[in-house]
This record gives structure tokens, sequence and C-alpha cells, in this order.
């Protein structure tokens, strides 16, 4: 969301050196050219080149009371034995920005480290209430979403299985067609070779009787013998010829009859095969369980309420903890995407261009200093010790 979002970029920038800071030209007893920097944390002393790294540094539980006079500071320190110590503003109209800043800051610092009124912690509870409210129905919504995808890829799946089972239907009528066609053709074909069987038969039958009535005639004569003969031989190479005939259209009538056997079962194995798709398309009608239809497809939202009772809360704080788990996973996950970021940031800066802060920036990074460590290895000394620091500076 767009609050987590700018909650995880104020982490990020809170831990930039110059976050938050407020510089301001300042001299310090012996007249040395300082900078004064201010920010939520506390005071900062920083030499005028370098505004990432702090000399000396104090806390705002540090310092009692401050008050300018002219272009003078003056910084009461919350130590009795500790010194107060001044410093002299670059120009007389920043004085009352610079007290401003530091009054602002000092009552923040504080407040965040006193109890909480009543008022405040009841409305702390009303957040934490409204945010856990705002997660259920995050929650909510992505559960419904969820089912709704699921529901739109089972709807997308049926159209498909849907699509598959007419293109199969469609492919075994036109399968079907063809077979009969083709059994009617071998069957108009079966017949046709039939008959000129018959016909050739006959014929052949009708040579057989005029090779006998040759044979009958040969005997009249040996002139007409010799004719007979070289008939007969004509007449047999005729009948010879017919029978073998006969027999190829016998054969190929029996082959036709055959392929027409095979056509119809091939016809036969088709609508069995129609049959079976249709039982299939039927059967295959998928009915989407009544607990995966998101409730917005199948119930009104007037139906849906929220009843925060006691195993609700349970239940709610399990999830929260489960939430801040998987919070801590995502974190470490974008602390990681941050570092491969800054790596691949650093391989694009052109050394030519660095600023010296860069070039401080640097050495504080290959030295482990961050700007955290940094403010607790200062805040370790005494208030007075940090004093004579500043006002040797």
């Amino acid at each position: 969301t767009r609050d987590e979002a700018e909650m995880e970029y104020l982490k990020i920038a809170q831990d930039l050196d110059m976050y938050g800071i407020n510089y301001f030209l300042i001299r310090n007893k012996k007249g040395t050219g300082l900078l004064l920097g201010v920010d939520a944390l506390g005071l900062h002393i920083y030499e005028p080149e370098n505004k990432l790294t702090p000399k000396c540094s104090f806390p705002w539980n540090e310092i009692r009371n401050i008050s300018y006079s002219d272009k003078e500071f003056t910084i009461k320190p919350v130590g009795k034995k500790s010194n107060t110590f001044k410093f002299i503003s670059s120009r007389l109209r920043v004085n009352k920005l610079i007290l401003q800043l530091c009054i602002g800051n000092h009552d923040l610092f504080m407040r965040r480290r006193q109890v909480d009124s009543l008022e405040i912690q009841q409305l702390k509870a009303q957040a934490k209430k409204e945010r856990a409210r705002k997660q259920a129905e995050w929650q909510r919504l992505q559960r419904e979403k969820k089912l709704r995808k699921e529901a739109e890829r089972a709807r997308a799946e049926m159209e498909r299985k849907l699509i598959q089972l007419q293109e199969e239907a469609h492919m075994a009528n036109e399968a079907l067609l063809r077979s009969e066609q083709t059994a009617d053709l071998l069957a108009e074909k079966a017949q046709i070779a039939e008959e000129e069987a018959k016909l050739l038969a006959q014929k052949a039958a009708e040579v057989e009787t005029e090779m006998q009535r040759i044979k009958v005639t040969a005997m009249r004569g040996q002139e007409e013998r010799r004719l007979m003969e070289q008939k007969m031989l004509e007449a047999e190479m005729r009948a010879l010829k017919e029978s073998e005939e006969s027999e190829r259209r016998t054969k190929e009538a029996e082959q036709l009859k055959q392929d027409l056997q095979e056509a119809r079962e091939s016809e036969r194995r088709a609508r069995n095969k129609l049959l079976e798709i249709t039982s299939k398309a039927i059967n295959a009608s998928p009915v989407l369980p009544s607990d995966s239809i998101p409730p917005d497809l199948s119930y009104s939202r007037e139906n849906l309420s929220f009843d925060f009772k006691d195993t609700d809360m349970k239940r709610l704080s399990m999830e929260i903890e489960k939430e801040k788990v998987e919070y801590m996973e995502k974190s470490k996950h974008l602390q990681e995407q941050l570092n491969e970021l800054k790596t691949e940031i650093e391989s694009l800066k052109l050394k030519e261009r660095e600023t010296p802060l860069d070039i401080i920036h640097n050495q504080n990074t290959e030295q482990g200093t961050s700007k955290q460590s940094n403010f607790k290895k200062l805040t370790l000394q005494s208030t007075k010790t940090k004093v004579a620091f500043f006002e040797e500076l």
C-alpha cells in the first residue's frame, strides 16, 4: 500500500548521513568556523568541509536549556558539573530559526520517551484496530481476487475443452460422411464388377458352344477340318482370354466386396467414436464447488460482515504474527535489493565527477562507519569532555 511504501522509504532515508539535518555556520569561543547540525537526535558539530561525520554530538537528553542574545547562543547541559558552552551564529536573522528548531526537536524527543496519556493510548489502540481491520479487509479482497482468478481460469479451461470436443465431433462427423460415401462407391463398383463377371461368363459359354459346333462341322472334310482347326485354335485362344478376363473380374468383384465390408466397419467405428465424444462432452461439464466460487459471484455483499469475537481476535492475532514474519522476510529481501542497487550505482559512478562529500562517504562505507554507529560512539563520551573538545576546535 501507499502507507507501507512511504514507511519503507522513511526507514531507508533516516539512515542517510544528511537526512533531516539543518546546517548553520557558527564559530566557537576561539573563533573557529564550524557547522551546527540540528536534527531529531540532538545537536552536532561538523567541520565546514565535512557534513557527513560530526566531530561531537549532544543528544537532546543532555541539553537542559538553549537561549541566545544577539548572535551568541548559550547551551546549558543537564549535568550540574558540566560547563555551559557558547557559540556565535553567522547571521542574526537565523537565530530565531535555530532556536525554534532546537525547541521543536527537543520537545518531540522528550515526548517520544514519555508514557503516552490515556487518550493517546486509546488513539493508538483505535489506530491498531483500524490497521487490523484494513489488513483483514485486504486479505479478504486478496482471497476474493484469488478465487475469482481460479474461477476465470476454470471457465477458460471448460471453454477450451468444449471447443476441443466440438472440433473432435466435427472431425468424427466428417469421417463418418467420408465412410458412408466410400461405402456407397464401393457397393456401386462391386455391383458393376459382378455384372461384368456375369457377362463374361455368358460370353465364355457362347464361345464354348461355338467350339462344339465347329468340332461337329470339322468332320465334314479335310480342308474344312484344317480351317476348322485353325478357327478352333483361334476360338480356344479367345476362350482362354475370355476365361482369364472373367477370372480377373471375379477377383476384382471379391476385392470390392471386401473393401465394402471394411468401409462399413470404418463407418461403424466412426459412429461409435461420435457417440463416445458426445457422452464425454455431457459428462465433462464441470460444476464448480460452492466453496471455490468467489463470494461476489454467488452471494450478495450484504451477507459479508466481520464480527470480531474472541476466536476471531485470536485468529487475527495469529494472522498478524504471520504477517510480521512475512514482513521481516520482505524487509530482508528489500535490504538485499537495496544493496544490489547500491552496488549497481557504485559501478555507474564516474570518478572524475565525485565531490569531496562523495569521497568521505566512500571512506566511511569502507570503514564500516554509519550515521547510527558514529552517533552511538560520540554519545559514550561525557558531556563535560564533549564541551571541552568543542571549545578547543
